[in-house]
């Protein structure tokens, strides 16, 4: 039996890591765990390998959790080659309606007129919104830039 085809999302910049599975662009199933990145991708992976065929691969290349990102970036880009599929990535203030990113401490990362920068906010005044995988993937906000998005140093 032939496996459908299907383009995969993943947003992994802070808890808890999202898995989209999107077929002609319409969310057809989703995976949300708070286990750490490097322990669950490899788990949903083999789950999403065993039933879908993988044509393109997309994901939120920061910024966000340091290691998360770098795990993602890592996993994504060995199973873009070795799958011989494309991989596409986008910032995260995309699957949050634009709202403050966690950075570390009290710091959260900003996006002003295309200008990410981590500032201290006022949670209380300022609605964090969650991270969440659209219903409808728009596929033209991704590009092949997928370095992984830091604008703190690495720790």
């Amino acid at each position: 039996m032939k496996k459908q085809s299907v383009d995969i999302l993943v947003i992994s910049l802070s808890a808890p890591v999202l898995v989209g599975i999107y077929h002609k662009n319409g969310l057809i199933e989703k995976f949300q765990s708070d286990r750490k990145t490097t322990d669950i991708l490899p788990k949903i992976f083999d789950d999403i390998l065993t039933k879908y065929e993988i044509e393109k691969l997309f994901f939120a290349r920061g910024p966000g959790s340091f290691m998360s990102i770098k795990i993602t970036y890592i996993f994504l880009h060995t199973l873009s080659i070795a799958l011989n599929v494309p991989l596409f990535a986008t910032d995260g203030f995309a699957f949050n309606n634009n709202s403050p990113i966690k950075a570390i401490g009290s710091l959260y990362f900003i996006q002003e007129n295309g200008n990410i920068t981590p500032r201290k906010i006022d949670t209380k005044i300022k609605k964090i919104m969650p991270f969440a995988l659209p219903k409808h993937l728009d596929t033209k906000i991704f590009s092949k830039d997928t370095k992984p998005l830091y604008i703190l140093p690495a720790v």
